[in-house]
């Protein structure tokens, strides 16, 4: 079995069609809300890498997380169970539609790395199996679905993180606005110093603010990763 080792927990992957990757564990070390949050919605968990990053982050905090596809639910699940932390997470095997529709609570902090290619768009079925398209492709959670929920659930004063493309970022925007969720904090990342920007880390509020805009580069060369890089996720990575 497929076995990613952190420092503090192990994550199984297995059964999950998209395997850990760079911006699920960037997202996870790089959300910093303003106060400590006690209930934390992780909505897309995959292998349940960023829940677990919360755990670990947030030893007081209580964390959902959603799942839809059978095969990854139950692969976070199992995560879950063996960690240090799984009396303080639990899995649900629904979408985010289904959720927030359902339940009332409202949380401190929503964070998701969520399907971010454009379901519109032509994509060559043959490459891509149906899980990884429901992992990878927006038909399931568009973005206006994604914003709505956070919307219903998220606290006055909580927090809403997440990373998506940096090519999308303009639509992305224009949803936030209408449900009145502001930018306060961007980081717009890329591999290498004369890379292009990939990809956007996004935090949002109920409440307008002075945002703040940084930017990260990755690696210096291959395997030769920046020092913004390792002291982000250097609590993490084994080996930083």
């Amino acid at each position: 079995m497929s076995t990613f080792k952190f420092k503090q927990f192990e994550v199984a992957q297995g059964q999950c069609a998209q395997k850990i990757g760079t911006d699920a564990v960037l997202l996870g070390a790089w959300a910093n809300p303003l106060e400590k949050p006690y209930t934390i919605l992780d909505v897309g968990t995959g292998t349940g890498v960023i829940a677990l990053m919360m755990a670990q982050r947030y030893s007081r905090a209580q964390i959902d997380a959603l799942e839809i596809d059978d095969t990854a639910f139950e692969q976070a699940t199992t995560n879950f169970e063996n960690s240090p932390y799984g009396d303080r997470l639990s899995c649900f095997h629904a979408s985010f539609q289904e959720f927030y529709e359902e339940v009332e609570e409202r949380f401190d902090l929503i964070i998701s790395n969520p399907p971010f290619f454009d379901g519109k768009l032509e994509r060559d079925d043959q490459i891509i199996d149906e899980k990884r398209q429901q992992a990878r492709f927006d038909d399931a959670l568009p973005f206006e679905e994604l914003i709505y929920g956070v919307y219903k659930l998220l606290e006055t004063e909580g927090t809403f993180a997440c990373i998506i493309p940096s090519d999308r970022e303009a639509e992305f925007l224009k949803i936030t606005t209408h449900f009145q969720l502001f930018a306060t904090r961007k980081t717009y990342v890329r591999g290498t110093k004369d890379a292009a920007v990939k990809r956007v880390l996004m935090e949002f509020r109920f409440r307008e603010s002075e945002l703040i805009t940084t930017y990260l580069t990755i690696e210096n060369s291959r395997h030769n990763y920046t020092d913004d890089y390792t002291n982000l996720t250097q609590d993490f990575y084994l080996k930083m």
